[in-house]
């Protein structure tokens, strides 16, 4: 079975690929697990000074595996939401800086994973969004994270609607700090990473401990009330049904 996060070391900056391309490395719980504790794992290591995060072949993450979400009973979705939360804040927790390198659909949990990065680079036809509530949940942590970044006007729009935005889009309003050609995402993510290696570690540490400890309490609500409507989400069915339409005209199409 091929490893879910794959990790190499390019000197001191640590390139982390979420690894599931057969399905656009969406995250299921082992994926949700393994970058998790590659975070950890990473924060950890002395060797390692800054982080790059991307996706294996075409993609970033096309977000949640539907394979799981269209099957959780009610019982399941506070824990489902509690492990979603680790994986975010351990990102959120690295004291190293950490560049998203959005090489291809950044959707959903891909989004919010590059939104708990420092810096983000990303193509032209990138795709980046919040599509929650086109599959019955409604959009919380993630709209509190591009809160972070957006206005309010793009912020409601794309989390009402669920739509996906292009690279240049999502670089005019915020949520993409560098624009590059396609082949040159990860080159540039790099090369970014190693710039920050230049500031001296302690002030990039307290820095970032600043804005982590400055935005926890808007964190920790939105993920409290991501378990809250979540679960009145799931009492009605209506994300089950949607779900499983969704995974059903995709088996179709593939016939």
């Amino acid at each position: 079975m091929a490893e879910l996060v794959l990790k190499e070391m390019r000197g001191p900056v640590q390139i982390v690929t979420l690894n599931r391309p057969a399905v656009l490395n969406a995250v299921s719980p082992e994926l949700r697990a393994a970058c998790t504790a590659a975070m950890k794992e990473a924060e950890a290591d002395a060797a390692v000074g800054a982080l790059v995060i991307t996706g294996a072949g075409k993609a970033f993450s096309a977000g949640q595996d539907l394979n799981e979400t269209a099957n959780l009973t009610i019982d399941q979705v506070r824990g489902w939401c509690t492990s979603m939360r680790a994986m975010y804040q351990s990102v959120r927790d690295l004291s190293k800086p950490a560049v998203a390198a959005w090489n291809g659909i950044a959707a959903g949990a891909g989004m919010q994973i590059g939104l708990c990065c420092d810096v983000r680079v990303a193509h032209p036809a990138a795709r980046i969004g919040q599509p929650e509530t086109r599959a019955g949940l409604a959009s919380i942590v993630g709209t509190y994270l591009m809160g972070l970044y957006v206005g309010h006007g793009p912020n409601r729009e794309l989390s009402l609607s669920g739509g996906l935005i292009n690279g240049e889009r999502a670089h005019a309003i915020g949520l993409v700090d560098h624009l590059v050609p396609e082949g040159e995402v990860l080159t540039k993510a790099i090369a970014i990473a190693e710039d920050l290696l230049k500031v001296p570690p302690v002030a990039m540490q307290l820095t970032k401990e600043r804005f982590r400890t400055t935005t926890q309490p808007g964190f920790d609500d939105a993920t409290a009330a991501g378990v809250r409507y979540s679960l009145e989400a799931y009492a009605t069915g209506e994300p089950q049904r949607i779900m499983k339409g969704f995974i059903a005209e995709r088996a179709q199409r593939k016939k």
